[in-house]
């Protein structure tokens, strides 16, 4: 690989930008699996900058199971696994099993809901089909009109419109779209969903870190990150991924009120991502009682009624709806109407509701069973919200070695965290070695569950 190729690349010369640079040649192709890589030293002369600094890039792209240092060799592309996942996908997607090939006894890595605890969508297709075998207008409303009633009554505030878009990560990446320019900063929790760091990646937007607490975003660090004068802060308002973390109506207004005052943040766009929704426990809670004016908030059904539905709700302002409709025109027109009667009749039957219901508390009360066999072994973990559990353990690697000889596969918490120019986060309760452990697929046997988490957190000490 010739060195003026990724040099060229960077336009800004810290860790977040070399890496950003790198990982955008390797998804454009112009750097091919195989390819060996110049040296930190080389790179670093080039740019002017300390060899640390690359160092530090290259540590996160080494995570994002991009890149491999092979010692004196050099370090070179690697090959995707999975060429349709994202990188820091295809990170979760790695199993850390010692033994390739081997599928792990018990997936608690996924994040997935639970299967026997969604909704029966196939008597709902039966009652739906007869009333909707074709479409005989592309002119008829994206949004069907009898499914806006259900939607407003559970939305968190009155919002000015709605519309449908094809789950949750469409929604939060028009959302983007529409607010966000070409090298735009956007504030995200640290830790977050890795997948909306790819998709900052991809849509060349720079993630700027703030860290959470167990009520969400911690005001006073939204107020530095607005330094870096942001389009949009990205928010997960309740079973926040990975931490289970939920915002308080008090914290919501905190933040609402700092975005209000802050010099650069009046006319920050909020975005939030409500992708557990309806088998969230916390209450719902949304900016946008504060700030209707700017906040676009999606609520996702994939946790609550099934993840091949691709359904979720998104409001905001008319004119920011309309603009996102507007453009779907150009592309899927809009959300099946045959999907969003399915949904409309999910909301609105009783069966389907009780269903929900159950789901809701099975969850509350898998979250709450772990954690306290978790903390009677002595390892420090909060019972919060949704299908996650953050678990802190003294060296991620090992741990889920340890895990998957026992047949459990759990996700790397180094994939959730935001990489920083310093190469870390400042001090934060979530900030090192940690595991996510999905509670989607764990029906029983919770105490051994526990036990072997325990095990693994001792023998990675």
């Amino acid at each position: 690989m010739p060195l003026a190729t990724l040099v060229d690349a960077v336009e800004t010369p810290t860790p977040q930008g070399i890496a950003s640079a790198l990982s955008m040649l390797i998804r454009s192709g112009e750097l091919p699996p195989g390819t060996r890589l110049p040296t930190v030293r080389d790179i670093a002369r080039e740019l002017g900058v300390s060899p640390a600094t690359v160092s530090t890039a290259w540590q996160g792209m080494v995570k994002a199971g991009l890149i491999q240092a092979r010692g004196r060799a050099g370090t070179f592309v690697l090959e995707p696994t999975t060429p349709w996942l994202t990188p820091r996908s295809q990170r979760l997607a790695d199993r850390g099993t010692a033994a390739p090939g081997m599928a792990p006894r018990l997936d608690l890595a996924s994040g997935l809901p639970d299967p026997t605890l969604l909704p029966d969508v196939s008597a709902s297709l039966e009652r739906v089909a007869p009333r909707r075998a074709s479409v005989t207008s592309y002119t008829q409303p994206p949004l069907l009109p009898e499914l806006e009633a259900p939607l407003r009554e559970r939305w968190p505030y009155s919002p000015p419109a709605l519309a449908m878009v094809d789950g949750a990560m469409d929604g939060v990446e028009r959302a983007l779209r529409a607010v966000a320019r070409y090298g735009d900063r956007v504030v995200v929790e640290n830790p977050t969903f890795p997948m909306l760091l790819d998709l900052l990646d991809h849509l060349h937007l720079m993630a700027v870190p703030a860290r959470i607490d167990h009520r969400g975003m911690v005001p006073a660090a939204l107020h530095e990150a607005l330094t870096s004068r942001p389009a949009a802060v990205v928010l997960q308002p309740r079973a926040h991924n990975p931490t289970g973390a939920s915002l308080t109506a008090s914290r919501a207004e905190e933040l609402a009120t700092v975005l209000s005052r802050h010099r650069y943040g009046r006319d920050t766009v909020v975005i939030e991502d409500d992708h557990t929704n309806l088998v969230s426990a916390a209450p719902a809670v949304s900016l946008g009682t504060w700030l209707p004016a700017r906040t676009l908030h999606v609520g996702g059904f994939s946790k609550s009624h099934g993840p091949d539905l691709r359904v979720a709700a998104m409001s905001g302002p008319a004119g920011a709806i309309e603009r996102i409709v507007g453009y779907r025109v150009l592309g899927p027109g809009w959300t099946s109407r045959i999907l969003q009667a399915v949904l409309h009749d999910l909301l609105t039957t009783r069966p389907a509701i009780a269903s929900i219901s159950a789901a809701r508390y099975a969850y509350f009360a898998r979250q709450r069973e772990l954690a306290s066999c978790l903390r009677g072994l002595g390892v420090d973990v909060e019972a919060r919200d949704g299908l996650n559990v953050w678990v802190p353990v003294p060296d991620e690697a090992a741990a889920r070695v340890t895990l998957a000889a026992a047949g459990i596969q759990v996700s790397p918490g180094s994939a959730f965290v935001v990489p920083t120019p310093e190469g870390d986060d400042a001090p934060g309760p979530h900030v090192g070695d940690h595991v996510r452990v999905s509670v989607g697929g764990l029906r029983e046997a919770i105490p051994d569950v526990a036990a072997a988490i325990a095990a693994a957190c001792e023998t990675s000490r």
